[in-house]
Order: C-alpha cells, then sequence, then structure tokens
C-alpha cells in the first residue's frame, strides 16, 4: 500500500507539528506496511501540481491532499482520478473528481468567531468600527470562515476595512491592520476579526505599535496564540482537534487503498465543490478556546503541555487562569 501526503506549507504550525505525525501515525496503525510518501508545497501552488505528479509515478494508490489552491489543483485531481489514484481532500475541499473529504464546519468556525467578536465589544459596538482580515483568496476554506463571520457581525458591528490575505501571510495581516488602523483612526477601532491565529501574530503587533487593546479574535489553537488569550492581547482562538480529522483522513486512505467503499461512519454527508462535484464528507465540530477552557481542550488533549505554555513570561497569567 502506498499512500502520499501533500500538506499545503509550514508557516502556520499545526501542519508539521500536528497534522503530519498524526496522519503517518493513523495511517500506520491501520496498514503498518504502508508507504508513506510526505510532500510539504511551502505554500506553492505550482509546487504542489509537480508534488502529485511526483507521488503519481512512485506508484501512490491515494493522495492525502490540503490543496495550497482548490482550483488550480483541479488538473492534477482530475490526472490522478483519470489514473485509478484516489483523493482524499484533507482540511481544504479541492476541485475535481476527489474521493471524500474531511474537515471541519468552515462556516460554523466563522460563526463562532464572528459572535465571539460581538460579544467581547459589547456596548462598545457603536463606539466605532472593526477591521476584518479574512485568509487566502485560493483558499476554499477563508471564503467560509469569512461567510460564517458575517452572519454573525452584519448588522452588530460596523465594519470600516476589510482585506483578504494572500497567502495567510502574518506580513501582510500586519500590513493590512496598520493600514486598516490609519484609514479608521486608532481611536476609532474597536475590534479585529482575524481569520486564523499566524495572521493574528501579525495584527497584535501593529495593535501594540497603534496602542490599541481592543478584542482580536484567531483560529488553530497556535501556541502563540493560547499564550496571547492568557494575556489579553488576542480574545479567543478556535481549537479544532487535530486527531479526529487525522484519524478520519487516515481511515478513508487506507480504506480506498484497499478498494473498499466508504462508509457512513466515515461520510455522514455530503458537500458540493467548486467544480461542481458532490463530495461524501465528514465536517467534525470546532470549539471556541478561551483562557477559562484552556485546561480542559489544548492541555487535556495534549496538544501543550502546562510548561510549554506556561514560560516565565505568562507564569503570572498562567497562576491566575489557574493552569499552575
Amino acid at each position: 500500500m502506498k499512500i502520499g501526503v501533500l500538506l499545503p506549507e509550514s508557516k502556520t504550525t499545526r501542519y508539521e507539528q500536528f497534522d503530519k505525525p498524526l496522519l503517518e501515525a493513523r495511517i500506520k496503525e491501520l496498514a503498518p506496511n504502508a508507504q508513506i510518501d510526505y510532500y510539504n508545497a511551502n505554500q506553492d501552488a505550482t509546487l504542489q501540481q509537480t508534488q502529485v505528479d511526483t507521488a503519481l509515478t512512485k506508484g501512490n494508490q491515494v493522495l492525502v491532499l490540503d490543496a495550497v489552491d482548490a482550483k488550480s489543483i483541479q488538473a492534477s485531481v482530475q490526472k490522478a482520478h483519470d489514473a485509478g489514484v484516489k483523493v482524499v481532500a484533507y482540511d481544504r475541499l479541492a476541485q475535481g473528481p476527489v474521493d471524500s473529504y474531511v474537515s471541519f464546519d468552515n462556516n460554523k468556525v466563522g460563526q463562532l468567531q464572528g459572535e465571539a467578536l460581538v460579544a467581547a465589544i459589547g456596548d462598545k459596538a457603536s463606539a466605532g468600527k472593526i477591521i476584518m482580515i479574512n485568509g487566502s483568496p485560493t483558499d476554499p476554506n477563508a471564503a467560509q470562515f469569512k461567510a460564517g463571520a458575517h452572519s454573525a457581525i452584519d448588522g452588530k458591528l460596523t465594519i470600516g476595512k476589510e482585506y483578504d490575505t494572500p497567502n495567510w501571510d502574518p506580513n501582510n495581516a500586519n500590513q493590512e491592520a496598520a493600514a486598516g488602523i490609519t484609514a479608521i483612526g486608532a481611536p476609532n477601532v474597536v475590534g479585529v476579526y482575524s481569520a486564523n491565529d499566524g495572521m493574528a501574530a501579525g495584527i497584535s503587533t501593529a495593535l501594540k505599535a497603534a496602542n490599541l487593546s481592543v478584542p482580536l479574535t484567531g483560529q488553530d489553537a497556535q501556541l502563540d496564540a493560547v499564550q496571547r488569550i492568557l494575556i489579553d492581547t488576542q480574545t479567543m482562538s478556535i481549537y479544532k482537534p487535530y486527531k479526529p480529522e487525522t484519524d478520519i483522513a487516515g481511515a478513508m486512505a487506507v480504506q480506498l487503498a484497499q478498494g473498499k467503499t466508504l462508509g457512513k461512519d466515515l461520510v455522514p454527508t455530503t458537500v458540493t465543490s467548486g467544480s461542481g462535484q458532490t463530495v461524501p464528507a465528514n465536517l467534525i465540530t470546532p470549539i471556541v478556546l478561551v483562557k477559562d477552557n484552556i485546561k480542559s481542550t489544548v492541555v487535556a488533549d495534549g496538544l501543550y503541555t502546562v510548561a510549554q505554555i506556561c514560560t516565565p513570561d505568562y507564569a503570572a497569567a498562567c497562576t491566575a487562569a489557574g493552569l499552575q
């Protein structure tokens, strides 16, 4: 059995730190003799297309694919399909004839972020405007996060400036936040929607430079975001437990490599891709991460230890939050 794992980038810490080892462990658990070929595209859509070609040349029977660009990868997905190779769309729904999809309910992610921002701003909503900094325009998840966030924010908060951020780049997000603060005027900024934690890191730097302390959202439960939540420079994140996602993806890959049809336990629902295909899917419910549930979520699940979170700079905040 030969399975290719193709992940999109390494700027976001999750892929190398969690997705890769967990996916590999799950596949080996179910198929100890499986050969796993790993590729990281470093946010380069063209490179990922080349990596798909390499995987096909190597004889990979299934590709677990997290697309850099869901649209441009369509031709590669079609090439795999034509060669009889199954494609599991992982975390992002690639276009083309993919065989299954596992991710989180992305619209719900955005909705939860938006609701958290509305609640955190509270009665200050009428006093100013927010900045919205969305994810990459080539990522279909980003469009769903954005739609979900708007469903919670529209009519409750006034959006002063809104940006889509190529490649989810924290540096771009920092510059967008700084430009938004300048355009709106620092005293009039009452909050910032950030689609993920990587961008929130850049945004928090821009807020600090403008001497602003306002609610800021995030996603992915990155370690630095957990620490920012503890010291109140980030309001919340979205915790998407990686193990359930990797467990499902690994099971899909092994069963497809064995020539099996996926059952309702693995694909209880369907989604429609950007290219119009109806795809069997499994959508996992995300969790809102705030100061009060750090211990019962990311610590209890073994994502981080208390020692990793509570470095000297955060020791006092950890004590106040009951982490140590």
